[in-house]
């Protein structure tokens, strides 16, 4: 696999390509009531929410619509089972803890809406997630994650083992916890969708157009290369590149994320793989892996191995040894389809706060500079919706769940403090992770 990576490596992800028709690139000076900067699931849901209110939007996007996190991800749209209940439970306190789980379930149904509102098709299937263990020593962790979820409303059930082979599911996953709630989508073709939308809506896109810097004020004044732009508000939704606009580098900081795709399954392999519901898979390892099958009957197989770059930066480079681990994951749960192909394999960036939680907000003296950032990898559902919270902020309404993202965000480390307690935990992790594996696989020698 590593001697392939060169051939194989899409700099642009696996699931969209540079549109045959790119916006053009900001020249001399534009102004509007609202500069979006980014034009990810965040950037372009808000700038729809707010030409729906009847705001003029200006998007300005530093290469093209979907070339960051948006067009990379597995495409899960998945509500609060994602995240780590324990974690945030624990931090905010219950009450809070619930509303934030109603937020990210109602992430689910905002982007059902927009996908019938805008006649998007990105191959949604709405199947549903499965938590799933792959080995017995996952099962008191997963129903300690289900038992707390369900006390926070996330209404999942227990799938044992002859509920997971009823369902057709892959017999490396033995158990799991289930929720009707989302399923999967082609990220690629989603975001294209919002593109086309808000295009057709009157928004303004500048592609290949990268912020340089903004100028606070009563209006906000921000500078490209070869143009600048002006509007009483700007909305940064630039997630995991944030910090580098000089802005939240103090509350999230971007890891890099991996992910591989097969080639096409022939129908026998198909057969022998079952998987009838083609339900999204995550497992409770430390750090997860995510696998799917897509409409074009490839797998694609995320996460594994997360990495972070000293000083929050985000180079756009292959990562040889994730790949090499999902890869490997790849041959260990699905052993029906030895000599399966990699088609491609690609990298980018997540914002995550040391909560794990996300981070919205605003900034400047005139309190005009929106931000929302620190989605942990799970931001179709909740990114997509923010867009409607931070059109409402800005046209002064109470979006009924802001209230559940209020919280004292936890500081970062300075470098190179955060660099080694980074690096360090990863380490321990993949360590735990590849501890249970081998265990794994000796069950299958074993068996």
């Amino acid at each position: 696999m590593a001697s392939n990576t060169a051939t194989k490596f899409r700099s642009i992800g696996g699931w969209i390509e540079r549109p045959a028709h790119p916006q053009p690139t900001l020249h001399g000076h534009v102004s509007a009531d609202v500069i979006v900067v980014g034009a990810g699931f965040a950037g372009l849901n808000t700038a729809l929410e707010l030409r729906a209110r009847g705001a003029s939007v200006i998007v300005l996007e530093r290469d093209f619509a979907g070339f960051g996190a948006s067009g990379r991800n597995a495409g899960y749209l998945g509500g609060s089972m994602a995240v780590e209940f324990e974690m945030f439970a624990k931090r905010v306190g219950h009450e809070q803890a619930r509303k934030i789980v109603r937020f990210y379930d109602a992430g689910v149904d905002y982007v059902e809406g927009k996908l019938a509102e805008y006649g998007i098709d990105c191959d949604y299937n709405p199947s549903g997630i499965i938590r799933a263990g792959v080995h017995p020593a996952h099962e008191k962790k997963l129903r300690k994650d289900m038992a707390t979820g369900l006390e926070l409303g996330s209404v999942t059930r227990f799938l044992d083992h002859a509920d997971m082979r009823a369902r057709g599911i892959p017999p490396a996953f033995l158990f799991g916890y289930y929720t009707e709630r989302g399923g999967t989508l082609d990220p690629g073709k989603y975001v294209t969708g919002l593109r086309r939308a808000a295009l057709d809506a009157g928004v303004q896109i500048y592609e290949n157009t990268a912020l340089r810097s903004y100028t606070e004020g009563s209006t906000v004044r921000a500078e490209t290369a070869q143009g600048s732009a002006s509007a009483p508000f700007l909305v940064l939704a630039t997630n995991a590149y944030t910090p580098q606009l000089g802005l939240l580098g103090n509350k999230v900081m971007p890891l890099r994320v991996s992910a591989i795709e097969t080639e096409p399954l022939s129908p026998a392999q198909l057969a022998a793989l079952g998987w009838p519901g083609r339900e999204g898979i995550m497992t409770p390892h430390w750090v997860m892996e995510s696998h799917r099958l897509t409409a074009r009957n490839t797998l694609v197989i995320t996460t594994k191995r997360i990495d972070y770059v000293y000083g929050s930066q985000t180079p756009n480079v292959p990562d040889d040894s994730a790949y090499q681990a999902l890869a490997t994951a790849l041959r260990d749960r699905f052993p029906m389809l030895q000599g399966l192909g990699i088609r491609s394999c690609w990298s980018g960036y997540i914002s995550m706060a040391y909560d794990a939680l996300p981070v919205v907000g605003e900034s400047g003296e005139f309190r005009n500079i929106l931000y929302s950032a620190g989605c942990t990898g799970h931001g179709v559902a909740t990114q997509s919706m923010m867009g409607q919270m931070l059109a409402d902020w800005i046209t002064g309404t109470a979006h009924p769940h802001l209230a559940a993202l209020d919280h004292k965000t936890p500081s970062t480390l300075p470098e190179p403090l955060q660099w080694c307690a980074v690096k360090g935990t990863l380490a321990l992790t993949n360590m735990l992770d590849e501890a249970l594996n081998r265990k794994v696989r000796r069950m299958g020698d074993e068996a």
